[in-house]
């Protein structure tokens, strides 16, 4: 691993623990066991360092629906093995990243908001209209809003002003959009689909 993978892995590391705002420059190099100057070598600011670090885990994400799509049989499939990958996503992530990164990193936050109408919402209205063509979605919805109100449904579920930490288990939030959608957008040859692959995935 490079000197410049350390960095941003490490961080990575400590922001999902942490949040963003809470960490320094010196609790990375200390992580990491790297001088701070070195640091700089590589990363103006802070600033900086928290956008590189959000667009390599977008990348990754990206790359992780992109398998899934590939390998899925069909929409319904993909929907069931999308909720697994999103729990492995969620489980390590802090709600206060999502906060601090709209509060004090613009720039980062511009990129996610970019990542969303680029990605998420393209490959949701995509898987949609797939879905309409197998006879698994309903062909009465609009795949346009539908798909803006899902991907904005996730940001929400990050917002502890709505949700206290104290009071709501991040995952079981999410589970519950997720499932309330799925079952929304099904037709009855889909639910019943969507009933069997959930059953698989319980057991």
């Amino acid at each position: 691993m490079s000197q410049i993978e350390r960095v941003i892995q490490g961080s990575l590391e400590l922001f999902l623990r942490a949040g963003i705002k809470s960490i320094t420059m010196d609790d990375i190099a200390k992580h990491i066991g790297m001088s701070k100057k070195t640091i700089y070598q590589f990363f103006k600011d802070k600033n900086e360092l928290v956008t590189a670090v959000l667009r390599i885990r977008l990348k990754e994400d990206e790359d992780q629906i992109t398998d899934i799509i590939s390998k899925s049989d069909n929409v319904i499939d993909e929907m069931i093995n999308m909720m697994k990958c999103s729990e492995e996503i969620f489980s390590e992530i802090n709600p206060i990243v999502v906060h601090d990164m709209q509060k004090y990193h613009p720039e980062a936050w511009a990129e996610f908001q970019k990542f969303k109408a680029e990605v998420l919402i393209r490959t949701m209205e995509e898987l949609l209209v797939k879905g309409m063509k197998q006879g698994y979605i309903r062909q009465d919805i609009d795949v346009k809003i539908l798909a803006r109100m899902r991907v904005n449904q996730i940001e929400l579920g990050f917002n502890t002003e709505i949700f206290p930490i104290a009071e709501f288990n991040l995952w079981k939030v999410q589970v519950q959009f997720l499932e309330h959608f799925n079952y929304g957008i099904c037709t009855l040859k889909g639910y019943k689909l969507l009933n069997q692959y959930k059953n698989i995935h319980e057991e």
